[in-house]
């Protein structure tokens, strides 16, 4: 599996096609969060950005092979293998992006409530918020995951299946994503951290992906040539 991560890594960086997506999360940011904004505010917008952006990374992944390409890593690795490890490697990618990106505007926002009087303390917010963009990336690659092939093989479709997915997972009630952003809001209102409860949605987001990460690898497996 080490073998087929650093292959599916290296493919993805010579590619320059994470190129798009790192751009678009920068430059939200740069627009929605400004210095001196309430911190979890702040880290509320920095992940719930950042499921999309893990779900276009887990399409990227999934079809940077050309096919003949894929069809000999998967004659030697196993389909469901290879399949599986590129979408860890999408996750790899937006896990770290939503890293960088929260210890960041931690550093740039104001370590208050949205009073703007509270005191909230920085450690413990950048947790919540490091917890809540893993979770926005773990359902974010589960969203990339089920609406690229094979279980979905138009381009057209698979495109409109990932921004209605995505933009359900941030906004349906249940959402993990939607629980952990959510949590990160009424925190700064409150003036409160939400510790621990960002781990249950965080929890409930593991879940997800690895259902979809298996059924993704079991349904490639079957419909290898």
């Amino acid at each position: 599996m080490t073998a087929l991560l650093r292959y599916h890594a290296a493919l993805l960086l010579r590619s320059q096609r994470w190129l798009p997506p790192f751009l678009l999360y920068a430059a939200f940011l740069a627009i929605s969060v400004q210095a001196g904004q309430p911190v979890l505010d702040s880290l509320g917008y920095t992940a719930a950005a950042l499921l999309p952006v893990a779900a276009w990374l887990a399409r990227i992944c999934v079809t940077a092979e050309p096919q003949a390409a894929r069809g000999c890593v998967a004659a030697a690795a196993g389909p469901a293998r290879a399949h599986v490890a590129c979408l860890l490697v999408a996750l790899s990618g937006a896990a770290a992006l939503g890293t960088v990106a929260t210890l960041g505007v931690t550093l740039l926002s104001a370590p208050v409530a949205s009073d703007h009087r509270t005191p909230v303390p920085l450690a413990p917010a950048c947790g919540a918020g490091l917890l809540a963009a893993l979770a926005c990336a773990l359902l974010g690659t589960a969203v990339g995951a089920l609406t690229s092939r094979p279980l979905l093989r138009s381009r057209g479709r698979a495109v409109l299946a990932l921004l209605l997915a995505a933009l359900l997972s941030l906004v349906a009630t249940g959402s993990p994503a939607q629980a952990a952003v959510q949590g990160l809001v009424t925190g700064s209102r409150s003036g409160t951290v939400p510790l621990p409860l960002p781990l249950l949605p965080l929890a409930g987001a593991a879940l997800v992906t690895a259902v979809a990460l298996a059924l993704a690898g079991a349904l490639a497996s079957r419909r290898s040539p």
